[in-house]
C-alpha cells in the first residue's frame, strides 16, 4: 500500500483539478481529477520524472503526453473527500492507460504556450513568488561578474523597500481580516539563482512558499514595489507621485536610488506568480537613478513616517523625556523630539491624541530600531 501526500495545487477551479504529490521517500507524482461524486473525488495518480514535471509545469509538455509516458511503470486511483491534509492512499490498476477513460484531450497545457520569461519559469516550477532582478555596475562591462559588497547592498536595498511596501500594503487589508495575516516574514526572499545566464541576474523567492492554491504575501508587496517604480518613468513628477506613499517605504526606495547612482548602475526587475500570464516589469536607468536622488533629496519630508496614537499615558520622564501610552493596539513608547516641546502638566491614566514621527535605523537586512518622536498632543 503506497501513500501520496499533496504538495502543490497546479490547477484548481471548483476544487483541485490537477495537483503534485511526494510518497514517503521522495518520489513525484501528478494527479488528476477523472471523477467527482457526492462521495467523493476521484484522481488519477501516476509517478513522474522530476526533469518532465518541470516542463510540464513550464508550458512545454502537455498532460496526455505525461500521463501516458509515465504509467508505463504503472498507475494509480485515489478517492479523496475534498481533504488532503493527510496523505491519500493510492490503488494500483490493471491494463494500459490509453484504454482507460481517463485520459485528458490531446494539446492540453498547463499554460497556454511556452514559457521563457525567467521570473514567470521560476515561480511556475518552483510554486511561488519569483523576484528577478538584473545589475550592469561598471566591473560586469568586460566580464560576467559584481563586486560582493556592491551586490549585497543592493540586495539589502531592495529588501528594506519590499519591506515597507508590505508593511504598506497590509493597512489595505481590512481590519477583520489581518489577523488572519501572519506579519513578521511575509516580506522576506531568499537568493535561489545567484547568477542566471544572459546578464548579471539575481533570482529571489518568497521565503514562506505559496500555499496550495499559490496564495503568497509576498505578492502584496510587490504590487507596491511596481507602483513606486513608475515615478522612473515620469521623473519629472516623481516628487508628487512619491507623496502618496509618503513616510518609510518612499524613503526606502531613494536609498535604493541613491545606491545604485553611486554604484553607477541601473536596475530592471521582474517578478511572478505561478498562475501569471507574463511577469510584471520595472526598473530605472542610471542615468535616471541620479537625476532622480538629486531631485528627490530636496524633499526631505517624503521619508517622514507620521504616526496618529490615542491611548492613556502610563508613564512620562520629564527629566529624559520618555513616555509611555496604552493603546487599543497595545503598549507604545518614544521620547519628545528636539522641539522645545515639554512633558510637564501631563496626567498620568489620562487619556491623550499623541502626533509622533517614527524614526527607523536599519543595521542588516532585518534589524531595525523604531523610534517615536513625539511633536504634539492633546488630551481627549
Amino acid at each position: 500500500m503506497r501513500n501520496v501526500q499533496l504538495t502543490s495545487s497546479l490547477l484548481y477551479y471548483d476544487g483541485v483539478q490537477i495537483f503534485e504529490g511526494r510518497d514517503s521517500i521522495g518520489g513525484h507524482y501528478i494527479g488528476t481529477l477523472v471523477n467527482s461524486t457526492s462521495g467523493g473525488n476521484s484522481y488519477l495518480v501516476i509517478g513522474v520524472a522530476p526533469a518532465r514535471l518541470r516542463e510540464f509545469r513550464s508550458g512545454l509538455l502537455d498532460l496526455k503526453s505525461l500521463l501516458l509516458e509515465s504509467s508505463a511503470d504503472g498507475w494509480y486511483l485515489a478517492m479523496v473527500n475534498d481533504d488532503f491534509a493527510a496523505p491519500m492512499r493510492i490503488e494500483p490498476q490493471h491494463g494500459l492507460l490509453c484504454d482507460q477513460d481517463f485520459l485528458p484531450d490531446d494539446g492540453v497545457f498547463l499554460f497556454d504556450d511556452p514559457i521563457d520569461d525567467l521570473a514567470l519559469m521560476e515561480a511556475r516550477e518552483r510554486n511561488n513568488v519569483i523576484f528577478e532582478f538584473s545589475v550592469e555596475p561598471p566591473e560586469a562591462a568586460v566580464d560576467h561578474r559584481i563586486n560582493a559588497m556592491t551586490l549585497s547592498e543592493i540586495i539589502a536595498h531592495i529588501q528594506l523597500v519590499v519591506r515597507h511596501a508590505y508593511r504598506r500594503a497590509l493597512r489595505e487589508v481590512p481590519t477583520n481580516e489581518r489577523h488572519r495575516i501572519d506579519h513578521s516574514n511575509g516580506h522576506l526572499m531568499d537568493v535561489v539563482v545567484p547568477a542566471a545566464p544572459g546578464s548579471f541576474r539575481v533570482v529571489m523567492a518568497a521565503s514562506r512558499p505559496s500555499d496550495m492554491f499559490g496564495n503568497n504575501e509576498l505578492a502584496r508587496a510587490l504590487q507596491q514595489l511596481d507602483a513606486v517604480f513608475e515615478c522612473a518613468r515620469y521623473p519629472e513628477e516623481a516628487r508628487e507621485h512619491l507623496q502618496q506613499y509618503k513616510g518609510h517605504l518612499a524613503g526606502s526606495y531613494i536609498k535604493l536610488l541613491a545606491c545604485l547612482a553611486e554604484k553607477n548602475t541601473g536596475l530592471r526587475y521582474s517578478w511572478a506568480e505561478r498562475m501569471f500570464d507574463t511577469s510584471r516589469h520595472g526598473g530605472v536607468t542610471e542615468s535616471v537613478a541620479k537625476e532622480l536622488v538629486d531631485y528627490l533629496s530636496e524633499s526631505s519630508s517624503l521619508d517622514t513616517e507620521d504616526v496618529r496614537l490615542v491611548g492613556v499615558l502610563e508613564r512620562a520622564d520629564r527629566n529624559s523625556g520618555s513616555w509611555w501610552l496604552l493603546t487599543d493596539d497595545g503598549p507604545r513608547s518614544g521620547r519628545i523630539a528636539e522641539s522645545g516641546l515639554s512633558l510637564e502638566g501631563l496626567v498620568i491614566g489620562d487619556r491623550y491624541l499623541f502626533e509622533c514621527v517614527e524614526d527607523v535605523q536599519v543595521s542588516g537586512i532585518d534589524k531595525e530600531t523604531v523610534t517615536l518622536y513625539l511633536h504634539s498632543y492633546e488630551r481627549t
